[in-house]
C-alpha cells in the first residue's frame, strides 16, 4: 500500500507582522492617496488665431472700362472734280498705301479746257520772246548809242515786254489750274488704309467734293486700320488722377491674354452731360485683328502707392478711428491704432502705427481680448477678382 507524501504545510507570519505588514499597505495607500502627491492637471490649449504679415507691396486703385475701338484715321474719299467714274482699283477689304490709285474719272470739257490753255501759254510764250527780245536789243542800242533811239521808243518797247510777261504768267497759271482739274480725275489714297465701304460703280456721275450740293456722293471709305484708337469715358472722380503714359490692360472677349498698353491722350475737359473725360489708347493693329467697332474692357490702375506697407482690410476694424489686433513677441494680442492711408478692394495702406513684419489678427475680435495669449497662424489670402 503506497502511502501519499506529506505536504508541507505553509508557513504564517505571526499576528504582530500581519498587522504590520496590513498598517503598512494601508500607510503606502494612505500615502498615495494623499493630497501633496496628486499629480496636477493638463494645461488648457492656447486658442490659435490666423493672422497676416505685415508686408510691403504696390497698391493701386483699379478702374474697369468699357471701351470701344474705332480706326485711328477715317474719311470718305470724294473726288475734287465732277465726271464719270471710268474705273474703280479697289473694293471693300482692300489694303492700300499712300499715293495707291483708287479710281479715275472721265471729263471730256476738262480736257479740252486743258488743251485750250496749253495753247494760249504757247502762245503767250511766243509774243513774250518776241517783246523781250525787241525791248533788249533798243535797250543795249540805246546804250552804246544814245542818239540813235528815241527814249518814246524804249519806254513804249519796255511797256510791251512787260505786258508780255504778265500775259504769261496769266496763261500758265490758267493751263497750270485744268492741269490740277486734270490731275484730280485720278484719285489716290491720302494714307495707308483698308477700304470699308465702296460707294460708286464705273459709269457713275460723280460730283466734286466741293460742290455745295449735300447729296454728292463719296467713292470709298477709308479706315487706317494698322493701328486702332481705344475710346472710353473716365469718371470725373478719377479723371485727375490719370496720366499720360499709365499703363492700361486690354481684356477682349474670348481671349484669355490680356492686351498691354498706355493712355495716349485725354481731353482734360469734363463732359457736362455725362461727368466723364474722353480717353484714349493707341493699340498696334499690324495683322488686322482686331476690328473697328470691337468692344473690350480696359483696366485702370490708378493712384499707385509703389511698396506701401500693406494688411489685408479684413484686419482693420473701425472707420473713424481704425485699430488693429497684434500678436505681439510674447504671443498675446495688442490692439493699437493704425492711420490709413489708400483702400484697395483686399488691402490698406498703412501709413503709421505698424511695422513690416509685425503679425495682425484676422477675424472675428469676440473670440479674443486684449493681453491674451494666443498661438498665430499665419495665412495668405486669396485677391478677390
Amino acid at each position: 500500500m503506497k502511502t501519499r507524501p506529506l505536504l508541507a504545510r505553509p508557513r504564517f507570519a505571526p499576528l504582530a507582522n500581519r498587522r504590520w505588514l496590513i498598517g503598512g499597505l494601508g500607510l503606502a495607500l494612505a500615502a498615495s492617496a494623499a493630497p501633496g502627491a496628486r499629480a496636477e492637471e493638463p494645461a488648457a490649449p492656447l486658442p490659435t488665431v490666423a493672422v497676416a504679415v505685415v508686408d510691403r507691396e504696390d497698391l493701386f486703385k483699379e478702374l474697369t472700362i468699357q471701351a470701344e475701338f474705332r480706326p485711328y484715321e477715317e474719311i470718305d474719299l470724294h473726288a475734287k472734280a465732277s465726271g464719270y467714274l471710268r474705273e474703280i482699283q479697289v473694293d471693300i477689304g482692300d489694303r492700300v498705301k499712300a499715293g495707291d490709285l483708287i479710281g479715275i474719272l472721265e471729263v471730256p470739257e476738262l480736257d479740252d479746257d486743258l488743251a485750250r490753255a496749253l495753247a494760249a501759254q504757247q502762245r503767250a510764250e511766243a509774243d513774250y520772246k518776241e517783246a523781250h527780245l525787241t525791248y533788249t536789243r533798243l535797250q543795249s542800242v540805246s546804250q552804246s548809242r544814245p542818239a540813235l533811239v528815241a527814249q518814246q521808243d524804249l519806254d513804249a518797247a519796255e511797256e510791251k515786254d512787260s505786258a508780255a510777261a504778265a500775259a504769261l504768267a496769266a496763261a500758265k497759271a490758267d493751263a497750270k489750274k485744268y492741269q490740277t482739274l486734270a490731275d484730280y480725275t485720278r484719285i489716290t489714297a491720302p494714307f495707308n488704309g483698308v477700304i470699308t465701304k465702296r460707294f460708286a460703280d464705273p459709269g457713275a456721275l460723280i460730283q466734286a467734293g466741293t460742290s455745295s450740293d449735300t447729296q454728292t456722293k463719296p467713292l470709298i471709305r477709308l479706315s487706317e486700320n494698322d493701328r486702332l484708337r481705344l475710346d472710353f469715358a473716365v469718371s470725373a472722380s478719377y479723371a485727375g488722377a490719370m496720366t499720360v503714359g499709365d499703363p492700361v490692360e486690354i481684356h477682349l472677349d474670348g481671349e484669355t491674354q490680356p492686351l498691354t498698353g498706355t493712355i495716349s491722350r485725354f481731353s482734360r475737359r469734363i463732359t457736362m452731360e455725362t461727368r466723364t473725360m474722353e480717353t484714349e489708347v493707341e493699340v498696334p493693329n499690324a495683322d488686322l485683328k482686331l476690328i473697328p467697332g470691337m468692344y473690350a474692357t480696359v483696366v485702370l490702375k490708378l493712384q499707385r502707392r509703389p511698396q506701401a506697407l500693406a494688411i489685408p482690410v479684413e484686419a482693420v476694424s473701425g472707420s473713424a478711428h481704425p485699430t488693429v489686433y497684434v500678436v505681439n513677441r510674447n504671443h498675446e494680442i495688442e490692439e493699437r491704432p493704425v492711420q490709413l492711408g489708400l483702400e484697395t478692394p483686399t488691402k490698406y495702406e498703412v501709413l503709421s502705427g505698424l511695422r513690416e513684419g509685425e503679425q495682425v489678427m484676422i477675424g472675428n475680435r469676440s473670440q479674443v481680448h486684449t493681453g491674451q495669449k494666443v498661438l498665430a497662424q499665419p495665412v495668405k489670402l486669396l485677391a478677390t477678382l
